[in-house]
């Protein structure tokens, strides 16, 4: 499927970061509680020493500069696919499940100017660590139906076009197999490759069927779009989960990590596993065994879960 090998930074398995711990969080609104310096160094070097060497990051707010800036300090052996996070520049109340009522005109005219200069600050970041950012990546999910911070696709294309213009790395959008397929043929025609995401668990697959469900969508991606390369940019497999208990554990993580990895190495895919913490502040504050907090390959506490384990030097 690939013309040549990985896709990103010659790396096979890469990881998801975001470094928030217990009570830490990113702007929902009132301001971020962001991870300290020395937990993010704390972080980093976890991740280095279970073979981690290429991390997404999902904004350029200063959660990112402050990693991308610890990585340079310490001359660490880690490669950066930046994030560009997009606010609502529409509100999408009536296909968003959690969204119950509209956004005003008011706060989608700020979330445009917000976006606007989260793509200078990405910019700019891009190019002071172009030795370290390897690619960027423009929205997370702003495009699917159901989501909470959507954007018109030709906003989307603008902003990809622009931030091309200005940097050297190449760029992507990650977005759900199904929007690709379904809807993704103009954006696909100016990014620099496909970034998929992918989540057989969300979809209630068994972990029988895990791997196969996620190669078929990357196949049915391929078809629809075989112009262009593609990279995993999100998949995995949660620990824990009341929306699927049956399912969600270390046993069916570990065996899901392990399944793409051997086809990432064979198929010649970067494939970014979702995701390397558990992050607390997700999801609804009362569903404390919802599924959004119980992704990572370690827990918050920074002990690692039983694939972990089997990478430890």
């Amino acid at each position: 499927m690939q013309s040549k090998r990985n896709l990103i930074a010659d790396q096979v398995m890469a990881v998801a970061y975001s470094g928030f711990r217990e009570g830490q969080h990113p702007d929902r609104g009132e301001g971020a509680n962001n991870p300290s310096k020395q937990e993010i160094l704390e972080d980093l070097h976890i991740l280095i020493e279970h073979n981690f060497t290429l991390i997404r990051l999902y904004d350029s707010g200063q959660n990112s500069a402050d990693t991308l800036s610890l990585i340079r300090q310490h001359q660490l052996p880690i490669k950066v696919l930046l994030g560009i996070w997009l606010d609502a520049e529409i509100s999408n109340h009536d296909g968003c499940p959690w969204l119950t009522e509209p956004i005003s005109e008011s706060v989608l005219s700020k979330n445009k100017l917000q976006n606007g200069h989260e793509i200078e600050r990405a910019i700019s970041l891009a190019n002071d660590y172009a030795d370290i950012i390897v690619s960027v990546n423009v929205g997370n999910e702003a495009l699917v139906s159901w989501n909470d911070h959507m954007v018109p696709v030709d906003t989307v294309i603008d902003y990809v076009k622009l931030v091309k213009q200005h940097i050297q790395q190449p760029v992507t959008v990650a977005e759900n197999y199904a929007w690709w397929i379904e809807h993704g043929q103009a954006l696909a025609n100016i990014v620099d490759y496909i970034g998929v995401h992918t989540y057989p668990m969300w979809e209630h697959k068994l972990i029988e069927e895990g791997l196969a469900y996620t190669l078929d969508n990357i196949h049915r991606v391929h078809e629809a779009l075989p112009q262009k390369p593609i990279a995993v940019l999100e998949g995995g497999w949660a620990t824990t989960a009341e929306e699927f208990p049956e399912q969600a554990n270390c046993m069916n993580q570990q065996t899901y990590f392990e399944q793409v990895y051997q086809w990432a190495n064979k198929a010649n895919i970067t494939f970014f596993f979702f995701e390397a913490f558990d992050e607390p502040w997700k999801g609804h504050p009362d569903a404390i065994h919802g599924a959004e907090k119980h992704w990572g390959l370690f827990y918050v506490d920074r002990t690692p879960k039983q694939v972990m384990k089997r990478l430890e030097k």
